[in-house]
């Protein structure tokens, strides 16, 4: 019964998913491994070729040799029986072989257990050479290898030392290849090392800017050609940004400056007109609009021009939940110890005070926390009002944008605030997330990366 196409399907993702748990997560890991995986398959098929060409030609040729020598030691016995300590002498003094005979002696009735490719060629050997029944022994001394063979009416016994049975070239190239790999592999990882500096430095430089910190240096392109490509962009684009922000701050200051002269101006000729219900009424507009240029000068500012330095946020957060309880606002404060990160403190200040302004206005009890959690930095600001409805959070961020339709600024803001918290956050690296509260009403949850 065959595997329905979705079985095979699921098995195959789980495959590569397997895969990619083993595999390294770093560009150095990954880069090392395709130099390492081809330079060991390279190894193997070297080692795999040495063993079934060299090796196993080498090793048949002594094995050839020793039983040659041996059964022409056989032949020389065959011919002239009394001549057996005479032959010995000579074969032990020219071909290195230990000789004995056992008259009456018989080799037991078995087969030769041969545990390696040396016994098997050799038995091979004896097969072809010798032709007569044999036992090899190569396990009970160290230096020798046993051989038996059956004679006519006797054993004859042949010490065989391994040095003619075994090539020292094996290890000399075992240890040539395990030495050319490590010194290889210890070239390919500085040179890897060296190539992958640049990119870290570069990922360090974009993740700073992307939390809105100046870099401690100044970031020059280097490595090779395509990464100094990249950083030459990325500092293109930094200064494109950096000068943006200054025009953009640059023009909204030239704004105020225009809009407050008139706004000053009319301001004078209401109160040269004197108190009547007309001329305060008009005050109020020109107050109102005072403070909608002023909300909107500092939204589009977006606290810019601050610099990041490492201060704790725990001491920014217990002295604002402080200047609000002192205000008479029911604010329960909770920090978790000590949290020393960088950041733009004023910047911050205004954005986490934004949302406690929130949560007072639509709620009796406010709760403020702030703690670490994991790799991150999270401050939550709770209130027991009626909350956002879940379809409108994410509109609640957007400029000028208010839940009262009423636009009475009695009853709420200009409908800045959140946006200018949101910017302010992301302009850290982090972002404002709004949530039901345990409380029953209003959760905002403002993470930061440490």
């Amino acid at each position: 019964m065959s595997a329905a196409p979705g079985q095979i399907g699921s098995a195959a993702r789980s495959v590569r998913l397997a895969i990619k748990s083993v595999l390294p997560k770093r560009l150095f890991g990954r880069a090392l491994m395709i130099i390492v995986i081809p330079l060991i398959l390279l190894q193997v098929v070297s080692a795999w070729i040495f063993y079934d060409r060299h090796w196993d030609t080498v090793t048949w040729r002594l094995s050839v040799s020793v039983t040659g020598d041996i059964a022409n030691v056989i032949e020389q016995l065959r011919r002239d029986p009394d001549a057996r300590e005479e032959i010995f002498r000579a074969v032990r003094r020219n071909q290195e072989l230990d000789l004995a005979l056992y008259p009456g002696e018989i080799l037991p009735n078995q087969q030769n257990e041969l545990s390696g490719l040396l016994e098997t060629l050799l038995a091979a050997a004896m097969e072809e050479r010798v032709r007569r029944p044999f036992v090899i022994d190569s396990e009970s001394r160290d230096e020798l290898v046993i051989i038996h063979v059956q004679l006519k009416d006797a054993v004859l016994t042949t010490a065989v030392p391994r040095s003619r049975l075994f090539s020292s070239t094996t290890y000399i190239f075992i240890l040539w290849m395990v030495g050319t790999s490590l010194v290889l592999f210890a070239v390919a990882s500085i040179f890897m090392r060296n190539q992958v500096r640049p990119i870290r430095r570069l990922a360090r430089a974009v993740e700073s800017f992307g939390k809105g910190r100046e870099p401690e240096e100044d970031f020059k392109p280097e490595g090779a050609l395509e990464i100094r490509q990249a950083a030459g962009a990325f500092n293109l684009m930094s200064e494109r940004i950096r000068r943006q922000v200054r025009q953009r701050t640059d023009m909204l200051s030239g704004v105020s400056h225009d809009l407050r002269t008139p706004l000053t101006r009319m301001k004078l000729q209401i109160a040269m007109l004197g108190e009547t219900p007309e001329t305060q009424e008009l005050s109020a507009n020109v107050s109102e609009m005072e403070k909608m240029i002023q909300d909107y000068l500092t939204f589009a500012r977006g606290e810019g021009g601050e610099k990041s330095v490492e201060c704790d946020l725990g001491q920014i957060i217990s002295d604002l939940g402080a200047k609000w309880q002192a205000g008479g606002i029911a604010l329960d404060c909770h920090v978790e110890g000590k949290i020393v990160s960088w950041l733009k403190p004023n910047a911050l200040r205004r954005c986490v005070d934004n949302l406690i302004a929130n949560a007072s206005r639509y709620g009796t009890q406010v709760w403020l926390h702030a703690g670490r959690r994991g790799q991150a930095i999270e401050v939550l600001v709770d209130d027991n009002g009626p909350g956002i409805p879940e379809e409108e959070r994410e509109d609640a961020f957007r400029p000028f944008y208010r839940l009262d339709r009423s636009r009475n600024p009695s009853t709420g803001g200009t409908g800045l605030g959140l946006s200018i918290s949101r910017d302010v956050a992301r302009t850290h690296g982090g972002d404002i997330f709004l949530e039901d509260s345990p409380h029953g009403g209003l959760r905002a949850r403002v993470r930061l990366p440490i």
